[in-house]
Parts: structure tokens; C-alpha cells; sequence
């Protein structure tokens, strides 16, 4: 098929606001074709975002951009310049080819599939927790008798099953921004509730994921090929976290090195904006990175053959590591971190991987909330049969009714901050506990909260 020809640079303007103030014929053409027109809001999600990116930092970008159109992929190598209070965009290569399928959109397709589907509807926002839920038409369309609550969150609510080949449909729809269908779930509170969960993605104007809209169809009204029988403990497939670390920890690794990398003026001087933009995509790569680290190791420790080493070892050694480990951070917030002394010796029995992890993550905890300029301390002992050591900081403290609540999965007391996912308890007090162990709390004499690890005492 002939493509139509072009000028050589297609040009076009648009305001501070984003709104398209001027366009040449293909491009306008394309903003029509995405819903859009002059003195509206750019509606081509890519050029949106250049556009907004290069307002914001107010230089020139220039970088290859895909789109989609009803005809085929759209691709060309953009120029944005910033220019008072306009953005004057520059397409200076453009080039369409037809799909490789049949001459339909795919992901539009999949997207009507999910929104048309039976069942109540359910929607939740990019940090997962629902915003709304909705009845449906017929009896497949009632709503559970303990519907999810506003606010509260989508993997609370429901237990993700895999499917026969060991796949979670919907984890692969987020990671790839787009719609899923025949993913398997059960209530939480109640797994004789199973659901088939269909949803597709949410974009604002300017191409920005805001959530996802879906369905829930009762299962046994569902009409689908037989499923092999779920496992009663094993919700995740055996493979997750080789597909994490495929699919995810590799990307982010490189995102983060080259983060580090422009961060350091490598390269030469840059702006101290500059610098601190890599700063922070660093940053958030190395949370993404933990979020990744954390359902790894979910994965592993819910599976009912995870066992650990039984190996003796020394918990005040154990100790000084994981001080030494945050003590650059500990020293950004003027928190002093006061670990065993080196003579200190307290053996015990377990796996020295595992118990220095447990301890990162109380030590790592503690000095993330504890008061700047505070101390935190970190003891060890002996008693009962059991050797203990124990993270001490002066913070507000574990309310009594929580103490128990706070090992729950993604349970983080209410707190609304980016300092982690709400897994790290519960998979250090499973680790403890496969250890012969434990995790308990209770008020430190000094105020604040002591969270100490017990584990069997070494009789050799």
C-alpha cells in the first residue's frame, strides 16, 4: 500500500496549557483521528507528555516517537522547543506502516472485550485501591455481600490465582499498560468466593495512567475452559520471580545506573535541576527495585516446599552488619545507630542470609521513622531457651491493638508515605517463624518501639 506523502517537517504549536493551537494537515489530522482539534487539548498521548516534559524543564527535546493511528504505527523523530509560553513541536521524519495483524486494533479490542463483560464493575487508581464499585445488570452482576470499601486495596480484597501455564494475566496487563480478561480470584475473606476478573487501563489527556476499570463475574456463572485446581497456599506461579527479574529487575537496574551515572557528572557540569531529577529517578527506581526485591521473596516464602539453613550463627555480628549498612542514611537524618559492641558474641541457630535480611529490614524501618536526631539502638540477649536481639528507636511507637496487624501483607498503619510496600514484616516474621523464631513487640523503655528477633540458642 502507498503511503500518502508528506511535507519534510510537519510543524505545529501548542500553548503552555497543552491545548493544539496550530497544526499542519497530518498532524491535525491525527489529533482528529484521537478525538481532538485546534484550540483543544493535544490528544496524542506521546507528543503530550514531550510536550509537557519540555515545558517543564524548558529546553529543546528531541527523541523518536511511535503513535498509533486506524491505518497503522506512525513513526517519527520529534523536536520540542519551548519558546515563551508556547512549545513549537517540529516532526522532521514520518513514516507509516501498516500493522503486523489484520488491519484492527488490538489493544482497543481486548479494552471493549473487558469493559463489555458481565459482572460488577470495580475501579481502583494507580496505587491500587479501589475508587468505586458498581452493581451490574442480572444476578452475575450483584455485588458481593461484603463489597470492597472505597480506599481500600485491590490485593486486600481479592487473592490472584494462576492460571493453567502458571500465568497471572492481570500482572501482565499492568505491566504492559493494557487490558486483561480471564484472570481467576478469590476473596480473601472468604476463598469459597471466586471471581474472573476482566479490566482495561485509564489515560488522562496527557497519556497519564490514572487506573484501571474492570469487572468481577461470579465463577460459576463464568464461561470459560476448565482450570486446573488452584494450589490452597500457592498463589503465585513458580516461575514469578524469574520473570521479575527478566521482565523488571533488569530494566531498572539500567534505569538506575544511568540515573547514577548522570547524577555523578560523569559527562560533564549540569545543572543542579538536572542533577536533581537523576537524583530522584534514582531513588525511585531503587523503591520500585525493593517493591521487586519484597514479592520475590513473597513468592518464595508462601510456597509450601521454602524451608531455611539451619546454621549456627551470631546475632550481635548480625547486628553490627546491618548498622553498618544504614549508616550513611542514618547519618542524612542525624540519627545515631548504636549497635553491639565488637566483644559482644550472642550465637543462636538459624540461617545467616535470612536473620541479617529480618534485621535490615527492622533496622532500615527504625531509622526511616525515628526522629531526626534521635538514637536507635540495637541490643542482644539471652532468655528462656532463646537468644534475642532487638532494634530500639524513640519514635511514636506500635499502638497495642496494631502489633499484630502490622504483620499483615501491604499493612502499614495507615501511612500514605512512598517508604515501602507494606510486605517487609510480614515476610521477616514468616522468616523468623521458619527459623524457629519469631518477631514480637513491644514499648522500648525510653519510649518509641522495640521489635525483637528470637531465635533458638546455638548449644553447641
Amino acid at each position: 500500500m502507498n503511503m500518502p506523502a508528506h511535507p519534510a517537517i510537519i510543524r505545529a504549536t501548542v500553548a503552555a496549557d497543552g491545548r493544539l493551537l496550530s497544526a499542519d494537515a497530518p498532524l491535525l489530522a491525527l489529533q482528529q483521528e484521537a478525538g481532538g482539534g485546534l484550540g483543544t487539548m493535544l490528544a496524542i498521548p506521546q507528543l503530550a507528555a514531550m510536550v509537557r516534559l519540555a515545558g517543564h524543564l524548558g529546553i529543546a527535546l528531541s527523541r523518536p516517537v511511535v503513535a498509533a493511528a486506524e491505518r497503522g504505527d506512525i513513526d517519527m523523530w520529534v523536536r520540542a522547543r519551548p519558546e515563551a509560553e508556547l512549545v513549537q513541536l517540529a516532526v522532521i521524519d514520518w513514516h507509516e506502516r501498516q500493522p503486523a495483524v489484520a488491519p484492527i486494533d488490538l489493544m482497543r479490542r481486548d479494552t471493549d472485550i473487558a469493559a463489555l463483560s458481565d459482572g460488577w464493575t470495580w475501579q481502583i487508581d494507580t496505587q491500587l485501591r479501589f475508587q468505586m464499585v458498581l452493581e451490574g445488570f442480572g444476578e452475575e452482576g450483584a455485588l458481593p455481600s461484603a463489597p470492597p470499601v472505597p480506599g481500600s486495596r485491590f490485593t486486600s480484597y481479592f487473592e490472584l490465582r494462576p492460571d493453567a501455564d502458571g500465568d497471572l494475566p492481570i500482572l501482565r496487563g499492568f505491566a504492559q499498560r493494557r487490558a486483561f480478561r480471564d484472570q481467576v480470584a478469590a476473596l480473601t475473606g472468604d476463598a469459597a468466593q471466586r471471581f474472573m476478573l476482566s479490566g482495561f487501563p485509564m489515560f488522562d489527556l496527557a497519556g497519564q495512567l490514572v487506573g484501571y476499570r474492570g469487572k468481577a463475574l461470579p465463577l460459576d456463572r463464568a464461561v470459560t475452559a476448565p482450570l486446573a485446581a488452584p494450589e490452597p497456599v500457592v498463589f503465585y506461579p513458580a516461575e514469578f520471580g524469574k520473570r521479575l527479574d527478566r521482565s523488571l529487575r533488569q530494566p531498572l537496574g539500567r534505569i538506575i545506573a544511568n540515573a547514577d551515572s548522570i547524577g555523578a557528572q560523569l559527562e560533564g557540569p549540569l545543572r543542579p535541576d538536572y542533577v536533581g531529577y537523576a537524583h530522584d529517578i534514582s531513588a525511585a527506581g531503587r523503591h520500585l527495585m525493593a517493591l521487586i526485591d519484597d514479592l520475590a521473596d513473597l513468592q518464595a516464602i508462601d510456597r509450601p516446599d521454602f524451608s531455611v539453613i539451619a546454621e549456627e550463627i551470631d546475632l550481635a555480628d548480625i547486628g553490627r552488619r546491618a548498622a553498618g549498612l544504614f549508616l550513611v542514611k542514618a547519618l542524612d537524618r542525624g540519627i545515631c545507630v548504636v549497635a553491639p559492641a565488637p566483644e559482644v558474641k550472642q550465637p543462636a541457630v538459624g540461617e545467616f542470609r535470612r536473620a541479617l535480611q529480618i534485621l535490615m529490614n527492622l533496622v532500615g524501618n527504625a531509622v526511616r521513622y525515628a526522629p531526626e536526631g534521635s538514637t536507635v539502638r540495637i541490643e542482644t540477649g539471652r532468655e528462656a531457651g532463646q537468644a534475642w536481639i532487638a532494634v530500639l528507636d524513640r519514635g511514636d511507637g506500635i499502638p497495642a491493638d496494631s502489633r499484630e496487624r502490622i504483620f499483615d501483607k501491604f499493612e502499614r498503619l495507615g501511612r500514605s508515605d512512598a517508604g515501602g510496600s507494606g510486605l517487609g514484616l510480614y515476610i521477616s516474621r514468616r522468616l523468623a517463624r521458619a527459623m524457629d523464631g519469631d518477631i514480637r513487640i513491644d514499648d522500648a523503655p525510653e519510649g518509641g518501639a522495640r521489635f525483637t528477633l528470637l531465635l533458638p540458642v546455638f548449644a553447641g
